[in-house]
């Protein structure tokens, strides 16, 4: 049982150490010429314009069902009418970024490490070197690089989305009126809460795409280690997120932003 547990925690601080590596070479690589930037923008497409969908969906059944979930308690403590100022801070200041970096994680973490995983079993990254195209720089560092600057602007909207989504909730037994619940939500919200709350999403992008990237880049075992990589780059990434979340909590209470 020891060995076992013992090959465990090595097995762990190695693949920690590789990704640490992988890191460092991802921060070597981004600001050295030469700069793919038409495979950025193509990746800013994939990755944000084409995941708006779900995650507009996803943000306006958040906000709905989040407020019509309250009702009941607050109208039993007679504050129903502080609703959009709870839902609009809990959804802006934490259940907006993680639940959304979630979604994203699944739906991007996975096909990014598909997607490279498919193309190291299949050699195309070994014939990238041999034409004379750096292919970390070409496939990571773009993907991760996009990852980092889409995911927050997917944040933004997804909470703007989910704020509509809970006054549509505020509505459905009651009357408010549409510039009296933006009121409340934003009369209500300090610097403290918004910065934060944007900037750990930041983080969280950058996590899901360095994961995915790392679990694909270095796939094998043929078509098996691709479904292995693209179920790895979620879980870990989900994760992550949790972990930064924790962290964020922390450092903003450290701070003095709580």
């Amino acid at each position: 049982m020891y060995l076992v547990n013992n090959e465990t925690v090595k097995s762990f601080f190695n693949e920690l150490g590789a990704l640490s590596r992988f890191t460092g070479r991802f921060f070597t690589q981004c600001f050295r010429p030469r700069y793919e930037v038409s495979e950025f923008f193509r990746q800013c497409f994939v990755i944000g314009y084409k995941s708006l969908p779900l995650i507009a969906l996803t943000g306006f059944i958040m906000g709905l069902v989040l407020t019509m979930q309250l009702r009941p308690s607050m109208v039993d403590y007679g504050v129903e009418s502080q609703i959009p100022v709870i839902v609009g801070i809990a959804i802006i200041r934490e259940i907006g970024p993680v639940i959304t970096a979630l979604i994203f994680a699944g739906k991007i973490g996975s096909s990014i490490g598909a997607e490279l995983g498919s193309m190291k079993v299949t050699e195309q990254i070994d014939a990238m070197e041999v034409s004379g195209t750096n292919p970390f720089k070409y496939l990571v560092v773009t993907r991760v690089l996009a990852c980092t600057c889409m995911l927050p602007v997917l944040i933004m909207l997804s909470d703007a989305i989910s704020l509509y989504g809970s006054y549509l909730g505020v509505n459905v037994k009651g009357v408010t009126s549409f510039s009296l619940f933006w009121t409340q939500v934003f009369d209500n919200l300090s610097f403290n809460d918004v910065l934060p709350a944007f900037t750990k999403t930041f983080f969280f992008g950058f996590a899901v795409g360095i994961i995915g990237c790392y679990k694909g880049f270095n796939s094998n075992k043929g078509t098996e280690g691709v479904g292995r990589s693209a179920n790895s780059a979620v879980v870990v990434s989900s994760i992550m997120i949790f972990v930064i979340d924790l962290l964020a909590v922390q450092i903003t209470d450290l701070l003095g932003f709580n």
